[in-house]
Protein backbone atom coordinates (compact mmCIF):
# COMPACT_ATOMS: atom_id res chain seq x y z
CA UNK A 1 0.00 0.00 0.00
CA UNK A 2 1.26 3.75 -1.04
CA UNK A 3 2.01 5.83 2.38
CA UNK A 4 -1.07 8.27 2.66
CA UNK A 5 0.44 11.85 1.82
CA UNK A 6 -1.12 14.23 4.06
CA UNK A 7 -0.94 17.77 2.51
CA UNK A 8 -1.33 20.84 5.19
CA UNK A 9 -3.45 23.51 3.62
CA UNK A 10 -2.16 26.83 2.59
CA UNK A 11 -1.66 30.16 4.51
CA UNK A 12 -4.43 32.92 4.00
CA UNK A 13 -2.30 35.70 2.35
CA UNK A 14 -4.04 39.12 1.70
CA UNK A 15 -1.40 41.17 0.01
CA UNK A 16 1.74 39.72 -1.92
CA UNK A 17 4.68 41.65 -2.93
CA UNK A 18 7.60 41.06 -4.51
CA UNK A 19 9.29 42.12 -0.86
CA UNK A 20 6.73 40.85 1.51
CA UNK A 21 3.73 39.13 2.47
CA UNK A 22 0.58 40.15 4.53
CA UNK A 23 -0.92 36.54 6.18
CA UNK A 24 -4.45 36.33 7.95
CA UNK A 25 -3.38 33.87 10.83
CA UNK A 26 -5.24 31.29 12.11
CA UNK A 27 -5.89 30.81 15.64
CA UNK A 28 -3.71 27.95 16.78
CA UNK A 29 -0.63 28.27 14.23
CA UNK A 30 2.58 29.02 15.20
CA UNK A 31 4.65 32.38 13.73
CA UNK A 32 7.50 30.94 13.79
CA UNK A 33 8.75 27.13 14.54
CA UNK A 34 9.11 25.85 18.38
CA UNK A 35 11.55 23.71 19.98
CA UNK A 36 11.26 19.91 18.64
CA UNK A 37 10.05 18.51 15.14
CA UNK A 38 6.35 18.62 16.15
CA UNK A 39 6.92 22.09 16.37
CA UNK A 40 8.08 22.78 13.15
CA UNK A 41 5.32 24.16 11.24
CA UNK A 42 4.02 27.61 11.28
CA UNK A 43 3.77 30.54 9.44
CA UNK A 44 7.43 31.44 8.39
CA UNK A 45 8.06 27.78 7.43
CA UNK A 46 4.80 27.82 5.31
CA UNK A 47 5.84 31.36 3.35
CA UNK A 48 9.67 29.88 2.82
CA UNK A 49 7.99 26.55 1.24
CA UNK A 50 5.35 29.10 -0.88
CA UNK A 51 7.93 31.80 -2.03
CA UNK A 52 11.32 30.16 -2.56
CA UNK A 53 14.67 32.40 -1.97
CA UNK A 54 12.79 34.06 0.88
CA UNK A 55 14.89 34.12 3.94
CA UNK A 56 16.00 31.76 6.21
CA UNK A 57 14.30 33.53 9.14
CA UNK A 58 11.58 35.54 7.12
CA UNK A 59 9.19 36.66 10.24
CA UNK A 60 9.43 40.03 10.94
CA UNK A 61 7.16 40.00 14.24
CA UNK A 62 5.24 37.42 15.99
CA UNK A 63 1.74 36.66 17.36
CA UNK A 64 0.88 34.03 19.88
CA UNK A 65 -0.01 30.75 18.98
CA UNK A 66 -3.65 30.94 20.00
CA UNK A 67 -3.65 35.11 18.53
CA UNK A 68 -5.38 35.33 14.95
CA UNK A 69 -4.85 37.78 12.63
CA UNK A 70 -2.33 40.13 10.44
CA UNK A 71 1.63 39.15 10.13
CA UNK A 72 3.80 40.65 7.60
CA UNK A 73 6.38 38.26 6.55
CA UNK A 74 9.61 39.23 4.20
CA UNK A 75 10.57 37.36 1.34
CA UNK A 76 13.69 39.44 0.81
CA UNK A 77 16.90 40.10 3.61
CA UNK A 78 16.52 43.82 2.96
CA UNK A 79 13.05 43.63 3.01
CA UNK A 80 13.72 42.17 6.50
CA UNK A 81 16.19 44.33 7.86
CA UNK A 82 13.52 47.71 6.86
CA UNK A 83 10.19 46.23 8.42
CA UNK A 84 12.25 45.15 11.31
CA UNK A 85 13.75 48.25 11.92
CA UNK A 86 10.20 49.99 11.53
CA UNK A 87 9.14 47.90 14.38
CA UNK A 88 11.62 48.38 16.64
CA UNK A 89 11.05 51.65 16.38
CA UNK A 90 7.68 51.97 17.07
CA UNK A 91 7.19 53.48 14.07
CA UNK A 92 4.45 50.25 12.49
CA UNK A 93 0.70 50.68 13.68
CA UNK A 94 -1.34 47.63 15.06
CA UNK A 95 -4.73 47.12 16.63
CA UNK A 96 -6.48 44.17 17.91
CA UNK A 97 -10.17 43.26 19.06
CA UNK A 98 -10.64 40.88 21.72
CA UNK A 99 -13.62 39.70 23.56
CA UNK A 100 -13.19 39.96 27.24
CA UNK A 101 -14.57 37.42 30.24
CA UNK A 102 -17.11 39.84 31.70
CA UNK A 103 -18.62 43.57 31.59
CA UNK A 104 -16.01 46.08 31.61
CA UNK A 105 -17.20 49.40 32.65
CA UNK A 106 -15.32 52.36 31.54
CA UNK A 107 -15.03 53.40 27.72
CA UNK A 108 -11.72 53.75 27.27
CA UNK A 109 -8.03 53.82 29.10
CA UNK A 110 -4.55 53.10 29.19
CA UNK A 111 -2.57 50.44 30.78
CA UNK A 112 0.75 50.78 31.96
CA UNK A 113 2.02 47.32 33.74
CA UNK A 114 5.54 46.43 34.39
CA UNK A 115 6.07 42.30 34.03
CA UNK A 116 8.39 39.82 33.12
CA UNK A 117 8.98 36.26 32.23
CA UNK A 118 8.00 33.81 35.08
CA UNK A 119 11.29 31.38 34.39
CA UNK A 120 10.03 28.65 36.64
CA UNK A 121 7.00 28.68 34.80
CA UNK A 122 7.50 29.55 31.11
CA UNK A 123 5.87 30.81 29.10
CA UNK A 124 3.56 32.29 31.86
CA UNK A 125 4.43 36.16 32.46
CA UNK A 126 3.82 38.21 35.85
CA UNK A 127 3.99 41.39 37.28
CA UNK A 128 7.09 42.91 38.89
CA UNK A 129 7.37 46.29 39.57
CA UNK A 130 11.16 45.81 40.65
CA UNK A 131 12.32 44.41 37.47
CA UNK A 132 9.34 43.80 35.04
CA UNK A 133 9.87 46.00 31.77
CA UNK A 134 6.92 48.20 31.37
CA UNK A 135 4.19 47.43 28.58
CA UNK A 136 1.41 50.22 27.41
CA UNK A 137 -1.77 49.42 26.01
CA UNK A 138 -4.39 51.92 25.01
CA UNK A 139 -7.73 50.02 24.97
CA UNK A 140 -11.57 51.08 24.04
CA UNK A 141 -14.15 49.48 24.76
CA UNK A 142 -16.60 48.46 21.75
CA UNK A 143 -19.89 47.15 23.41
CA UNK A 144 -20.77 44.51 26.04
CA UNK A 145 -23.33 41.73 25.28
CA UNK A 146 -24.65 38.82 27.19
CA UNK A 147 -22.09 39.57 30.23
CA UNK A 148 -19.02 39.52 27.79
CA UNK A 149 -17.13 42.56 26.70
CA UNK A 150 -15.96 43.41 23.03
CA UNK A 151 -12.76 45.77 23.31
CA UNK A 152 -10.16 47.45 21.12
CA UNK A 153 -6.45 47.21 21.91
CA UNK A 154 -4.05 49.31 20.76
CA UNK A 155 -0.27 48.84 22.18
CA UNK A 156 2.13 51.02 22.17
CA UNK A 157 5.00 48.42 23.64
CA UNK A 158 5.44 44.85 21.81
CA UNK A 159 5.63 42.82 25.08
CA UNK A 160 5.63 38.98 24.82
CA UNK A 161 1.44 38.48 26.11
CA UNK A 162 1.13 41.76 26.86
CA UNK A 163 -2.87 42.26 25.87
CA UNK A 164 -3.52 38.65 27.70
CA UNK A 165 -1.41 40.05 30.87
CA UNK A 166 -3.34 43.77 30.49
CA UNK A 167 -6.57 42.13 30.47
CA UNK A 168 -6.18 39.78 33.10
CA UNK A 169 -4.30 41.10 35.81
CA UNK A 170 -6.16 42.88 38.61
CA UNK A 171 -3.91 46.02 38.23
CA UNK A 172 -4.40 46.16 34.10
CA UNK A 173 -8.45 45.27 33.12
CA UNK A 174 -8.89 42.43 35.93
CA UNK A 175 -10.88 40.67 32.95
CA UNK A 176 -9.37 37.47 30.91
CA UNK A 177 -9.80 37.50 27.47
CA UNK A 178 -12.18 34.37 26.49
CA UNK A 179 -10.59 31.12 25.92
CA UNK A 180 -6.78 31.84 27.52
CA UNK A 181 -5.91 29.09 28.52
CA UNK A 182 -2.37 30.80 30.58
CA UNK A 183 -4.34 33.25 32.34
CA UNK A 184 -8.10 32.71 31.78
CA UNK A 185 -10.39 29.62 31.17
CA UNK A 186 -9.25 28.48 28.30
CA UNK A 187 -9.08 24.94 28.00
CA UNK A 188 -7.38 24.20 25.18
CA UNK A 189 -5.92 25.56 21.76
CA UNK A 190 -7.33 28.02 19.42
CA UNK A 191 -10.03 28.95 22.21
CA UNK A 192 -8.42 32.74 22.21
CA UNK A 193 -10.26 35.28 21.16
CA UNK A 194 -8.01 37.76 19.94
CA UNK A 195 -7.56 38.94 16.67
CA UNK A 196 -4.77 41.02 15.63
CA UNK A 197 -7.29 43.28 13.08
CA UNK A 198 -5.13 46.36 11.89
CA UNK A 199 -1.63 46.80 10.65
CA UNK A 200 0.29 49.54 9.16
CA UNK A 201 4.18 50.21 8.02
CA UNK A 202 6.02 52.05 5.28
CA UNK A 203 6.95 49.64 2.42
CA UNK A 204 10.41 48.62 2.70
CA UNK A 205 11.36 49.71 -0.80
CA UNK A 206 9.12 52.33 -1.74
CA UNK A 207 8.45 54.17 1.45
CA UNK A 208 4.64 54.28 0.57
CA UNK A 209 2.11 53.38 3.33
CA UNK A 210 0.57 50.55 3.48
CA UNK A 211 -2.22 49.47 5.69
CA UNK A 212 -4.60 46.13 6.26
CA UNK A 213 -7.46 44.72 7.90
CA UNK A 214 -8.39 41.86 8.76
CA UNK A 215 -12.46 41.19 10.59
CA UNK A 216 -12.19 38.98 13.78
CA UNK A 217 -13.34 35.69 13.53
CA UNK A 218 -15.85 36.02 16.23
Amino acid sequence: MWPRIVTKPLLRILHEDPDFVVVDKESGMLSVPGRGPEKRDCVAERVRAMYPGSPEQPAVHRLDMDTSGLLVVARTREAHRNLSRQFQRRETKKAYVAILEGELRGASGTIELPFRLDIDNRPYQIYDPVHGKIGITYWQRIHVDAGRTRISFIPVTGRTHQLRVHAAHERGLGIPIVGDPLYGNGTGPAQLKLHARDLAFSHPSTGVPMSFRSEPPF
